[in-house]
């Protein structure tokens, strides 16, 4: 009967964190992205989070613990590569015209469950004009923050070509 009480509150977080919504993805679409062939990245920092628990037996007491590593500019640029486009490793003048530049940002938590979702906004902008050709805002939530990120974008990136 006690081990049924220590699995049961053991499961607990994670029967709550897998009942949380995420806030849909907010775009704001200012021109087509039909004539871009190519993407630049603002360049963005690794991103590294870790999850961890302790337990006991009543002999002794145990922990384990994983940390995950991203990298926000990799996922964006996995993704867009995988849609057909080239990334440019700077910009360049002569192809200004079929080129958006993609600016990361975190811009909020948000408490849910037992833990908390990570929102992210995607800028795409023209090289050629420097104008907004659209913003993508979302939110994601994993076991860590690298999970979180890695969901947020790839959300944001699919509503993005789902439209």
């Amino acid at each position: 009967m006690k081990f049924k009480k220590i699995i049961s509150l053991a499961l607990m977080p994670l029967i709550f964190a897998s009942c949380v919504t995420l806030q849909p993805v907010r775009v704001t679409r200012n021109a087509s992205l039909d004539n871009y062939t190519y993407f630049y990245i603002t360049p963005t920092e690794t991103k590294t989070g870790s999850t961890g628990g302790v337990y006991g037996n009543g002999y002794g007491v145990y922990g384990s613990s994983t940390s995950k590593s991203t990298n926000p500019a990799d996922i964006i640029s996995g993704y867009l590569i995988k849609r057909g486009m080239v990334r440019l490793p700077e910009l360049k003048n002569d192809l200004a015209d079929k080129t958006m530049i993609i600016n990361y940002g975190e811009t909020g938590r948000r408490s849910a469950g037992l833990g908390y979702t990570i929102e992210i906004t995607l800028q795409i902008i023209s090289a050629k004009t420097n104008e907004v050709i659209c913003v993508l805002t979302g939110e994601g939530m994993g076991d860590t923050e690298a999970d979180d990120i890695r969901i947020a974008i790839n959300r944001c990136l699919d509503e993005l070509y789902r439209q």
